[in-house]
């Protein structure tokens, strides 16, 4: 396959012409070819010399059952909705998924587990990763994604005795963001015994941790305990980046959400500044991670009001890049740090890997905006996307 451009997801700087040999399913080679005359090519060689080769994306926190919808009686409805429904609008979503480039997606939970379900029988490419029902503390936040321990149960023991198998674990360990107050934090659900025991409960279950944590201390918490990732993290500080990078722990900032609130807010006339600095934080944070060497893995917790399908991911780059990442710096965030979240090999395109990559229209200098015209989507050396 030739490109004219090539971003291998690595960090380093962009080749251009360059001919990626696949056999098998598996990137047999890499080289550097100079420009031909026009019609050199034979015709069994797809020519996408005025495209960008990139890695195969990930989002690493999305909601299959939820739409990106503002409207909240099309979210009740979808909320109450049957399986067979719910089923059909996660076959579309994976299709937008696909259709901007992203490979794989990491679903963060839903009250009824409909996700996984999905997940196990889901015949599609896009590579799913569910964590079913999340777990939170009876009376505090999570009911819309999970559920809490049976009475006179800790979150360690429920975790043992529980029969849904997911891909990973979800905790909830914080509230959400208040829309209305700046910075408001919230104590944490689970303390440092509580969630150092689930922890070690899911390890048993050969489960890693994602955890929903806002604010210092439930971070702070999490982080100590051994999740696997931090997953949205207003709020919680340099300290807590530090330990971070310390300890190899991923942070999946889910910037776009503050993004989606404040042109929400300013479509229906609320007040969107309490959003919009919201936003200006988690981004200085996000250059914060940079200079530290966090993990960060892109998620745009698609399925939020005003966060869709697919199309988010192209503005998550964009809040990455407005950060301080540049484009061969952000595309890693996207590709092999979220492949190594879903225990995928792919993420980077060198020889030895799966011949799963995207191309997209254009120099890379269009990117990410050009992820809204893609050419062709290879997953295992298997086309899955062809336009153009």
């Amino acid at each position: 396959i030739r490109a004219g451009w090539l971003i291998d997801g690595k960090g380093g700087p962009v080749r251009q012409n360059v001919r990626i040999a696949v056999k098998d399913g598996i990137i047999a080679g890499l080289r550097d070819a100079p420009a031909e005359p026009e019609g050199y090519l034979p015709e069994a060689i797809p020519d996408f010399s005025g495209c960008t080769a990139i890695p195969g994306l990930v989002d690493s926190h999305v909601h299959l059952t939820m739409r990106g919808s503002a409207d909240e009686e099309l979210r009740k409805r979808l909320r109450a909705a049957s399986y067979e429904s719910i089923r059909r609008v996660i076959g579309d979503h994976l299709q937008d998924h696909l259709n901007h480039g992203v490979v794989a997606v990491r679903d963060g939970g839903g009250v009824r587990g409909y996700a996984l379900r999905c997940a196990r029988g889901y015949p599609g490419p896009v590579c799913v990763r569910a964590a079913g029902r999340a777990w939170h503390r009876e009376g505090r936040y999570g009911r819309l994604i999970g559920r809490p321990p049976a009475e006179g149960l800790g979150v360690a023991e429920a975790i043992r005795q529980d029969g849904e198998r997911g891909d990973h674990l979800k905790i909830v360990n914080s509230g959400l963001n208040s829309l209305t107050e700046y910075g408001k934090q919230t104590a944490p659900q689970f303390d440092l015994a509580e969630m150092s025991a689930a922890v070690k409960a899911a390890a048993e279950r050969g489960l890693s941790v994602m955890v929903h944590a806002n604010g210092a201390e439930p971070v702070r918490v999490a982080v100590a305990a051994g999740c696997r990732s931090i997953e949205h993290g207003f709020f919680m500080g340099k300290d807590n980046l530090a330990r971070m990078a310390d300890k190899g722990v991923a942070w999946v900032p889910t910037v776009v959400t503050m993004s989606a609130y404040a042109r929400i807010f300013e479509q229906t006339g609320r007040n969107p500044d309490v959003a919009r600095r919201t936003l200006d934080h988690q981004l200085d944070q996000l250059a914060i991670a940079r200079r530290l060497g966090v993990t960060v893995a892109l998620g745009t917790d698609s399925g939020s009001p005003g966060v869709e399908h697919g199309a988010a991911v192209i503005e998550e780059l964009q809040l990455f890049m407005q950060a301080g990442y540049s484009l061969p710096e952000a595309i890693p965030c996207a590709a092999v740090n979220g492949a190594r979240l879903t225990g995928g090999e792919f993420g980077l395109i060198e020889p030895g890997r799966p011949a799963t990559f995207v191309i997209v229209e254009g120099s890379p200098s269009a990117l990410p905006e050009s992820l809204k015209r893609v050419r062709a989507v290879f997953i295992d050396g298997i086309r899955h996307v062809e336009t153009g």
